[in-house]
């Protein structure tokens, strides 16, 4: 793949290509790479650069109606988001750069359920216009591209509403110390039939109303460059948060405008709404591990890390009239973990230097464990090493090796394990994405969320909570210290988004439900398509980077057919011509 930033140099320049993407993040580069390989000339148009700066962070600024919870978020999302300000991303996360969210993921990855897919009677707008068998095939594709096994632990729970449910980790290609990262996993097997340029912010869609076709993509650099592109065919590939507010920020997609005479853009946000249910104290916490902490499983020459949670079934679901949703463990930090007082005394900001100084004696042994682990990621250490070590502990140790991913290498003294929720929302008309009247450094309107969560997702989180107690103690495992709010139906639980923002540009058999058809194709337009999470009208609540790749590849097999009839349809009109000419 050709990849350059535009510049001053390029100011004014008009190129013209098949097919444009907007967006370099996963699922745009999975469109590109599959589209490359069936011979069709692709154009990434990047916002961000090759990897994160804070000039391209900046425009990733977001305001939030009704957001109360920046602590609870910035101590979720931080540490892995390095750049990433839950006062400026008051809602989401999103990363400009090559690889997009990939910057900054966990890596966790599930599939759909079927119930995903299901118009549920209970829950208003659900339902998709197709159905997970239509995207099976593309669900193992996807698997591949992620690295994963199609292959699940054996099932431990099955009791009070619950079964089990298992999350896997997509792991590097080139850094089994790291998760997957698409900038460096994926874009540098892309052919050199694809050309990307960074530092490229689209800000508008051209869009002939007569010919029913975007006719040209405005992109702005930061350098201050405008250059123009003229495509045959257009993939939105930019986020839910960014698909929706360039359809907005574009005339043919403003409310009543061509592409949005329903309203219907921006509409139907939705997203995984987290909180802590409860708390198990460290007396209990390594059996609990040891049931619902992490396993490996070997498929493909490669030893595979799963973290083992609990979901609520599709019979639960339906009889208590519910959201989809599941819990895991995660593990807290005791007061006297060694690394933060290590940090204070390295940097020269430590309050109390005696104290600190002896809570790192104390956890001497962690900090030494720590320090191996930094050695075994040191480009010094022999690969064939590194390999054999690291498969090997994710074989003997995958609760350990998973504590090596979550921590960075630091393993932490802890106090006990958490209790965490994961439910969809509910899709609803009045959560959404607009424009504000701020404008970011392009000249842009930057976008405003309104993200709310009520009684559906609430009470879902009661029953879970509720069945998690029932299961426990029917199985004598030691039953979790449950928030107060679960227990009170008057209180609101304190919810954060986890980040998976979805809908905006929904899929929909009509216009007047929808955004996008079942092809991906935006209604109304002819060559103009969304991708990724705008185009999902529910979201179940598995993390859902595996199902944005499937339905990604959907949608280039389309574009891809599509390609090899126009170029049939050129072929025959070229041999009429020339019957015509030669009689």
């Amino acid at each position: 793949m050709k990849t350059r930033r535009i510049d001053l140099a390029d100011n004014g320049a008009v190129i013209a290509t098949d097919l444009a993407i907007v967006g370099a993040g996963p699922v745009g580069l999975a469109i590109a790479e599959r589209c490359e390989r069936a011979g069709v000339e692709v154009l990434l148009l990047e916002s961000g650069l090759e990897q994160q700066d804070p000039a391209h962070e900046a425009l990733n600024e977001i305001f939030a109606a009704a957001m109360d919870s920046a602590d609870a978020r910035a101590e979720f999302h931080g540490p892995q988001a390095k750049l990433w300000d839950p006062q400026r991303q008051a809602y989401g996360v999103r990363c400009r750069g090559l690889g997009g969210s990939t910057q900054a993921w966990a890596g966790k990855s599930a599939s759909f359920d079927p119930i995903d897919f299901e118009p549920r009677d209970w829950v208003a707008s659900s339902g998709w216009p197709i159905r997970l068998q239509e995207l099976a095939p593309y669900i193992a594709q996807a698997g591949e591209m992620l690295g994963l096994s199609p292959d699940l632990p054996v099932p431990a729970v099955e009791s009070a509403g619950l079964r089990s449910f298992y999350w896997q980790f997509a792991g590097s290609r080139v850094d089994r110390l790291d998760l997957m990262r698409f900038g460096r996993d994926l874009a540098p097997g892309i052919g050199e039939g694809t050309q990307c340029l960074l530092d490229a912010t689209v800000t508008e869609i051209g869009f002939n109303e007569a010919s029913g076709e975007v006719s040209d993509l405005h992109v702005a650099s930061l350098t201050g460059a405008r250059i123009t592109v003229r495509p045959r065919r257009v993939v939105l590939a930019a986020s839910a948060i960014e698909n929706a507010r360039l359809m907005l920020a574009s005339s043919c997609g403003r409310a009543g405008a061509a592409l949005n005479r329903y309203d219907n853009v921006g509409r139907y946000l939705v997203d995984h709404a987290g909180t802590r249910l409860g708390l198990i104290g460290r007396e209990d916490a390594a059996r609990l591990s040891r049931l619902f902490g992490f396993q490996s499983l070997a498929y493909g020459g490669c030893s595979h890390m799963f973290q083992h949670g609990l979901a609520l079934d599709p019979a639960t679901q339906r009889r208590q009239r519910i959201l989809n949703g599941a819990v895991w463990f995660a593990q807290q930090r005791a007061p006297d973990d060694p690394w933060p007082a290590l940090e204070r005394l390295l940097r020269r900001r430590s309050a109390a230097v005696g104290s600190d100084f002896a809570t790192v004696l104390r956890g001497s042994g962690l900090v030494l464990r720590g320090a191996a682990v930094k050695a075994l990621a040191s480009p010094h250490m022999p690969e064939a090493i590194r390999r054999a070590v690291i498969e090997a502990a994710i074989r003997i140790l995958p609760n350990a090796v998973a504590d090596e991913f979550q921590t960075g290498g630091l393993p932490h003294k802890l106090s006990g394990l958490s209790l965490e929720a994961i439910v969809e929302t509910a899709p609803r008309r009045e959560n959404r994405i607009d424009l504000s009247d701020r404008l970011d450094a392009l000249g842009q309107p930057l976008p405003c969320a309104t993200w709310r969560t009520g009684e559906e997702e609430h009470r879902t989180l009661r029953v879970m909570a509720s069945s998690v107690a029932e299961s426990f103690a029917a199985n004598d495992w030691p039953v979790p210290d449950f928030e107060p709010w679960i227990d009170d139906v008057n209180a609101t639980p304190s919810i954060i988004d986890c980040a998976h923002s979805m809908g905006t540009t929904r899929m929909a058999s009509t216009p007047s439900e929808g955004v996008v058809d079942t092809d991906c194709r935006v209604h109304g337009a002819a060559n103009l398509f969304a991708a990724g999470g705008s185009v999902f009208p529910t979201g179940g609540h598995a993390n859902p980077t595996w199902m944005y790749l499937a339905v990604a590849l959907r949608l280039a097999d389309h574009l891809t057919s599509q390609s090899a009839c126009l170029v049939n349809d050129t072929r025959a009109a070229s041999d009429r011509h020339l019957e015509a000419i030669t009689g």
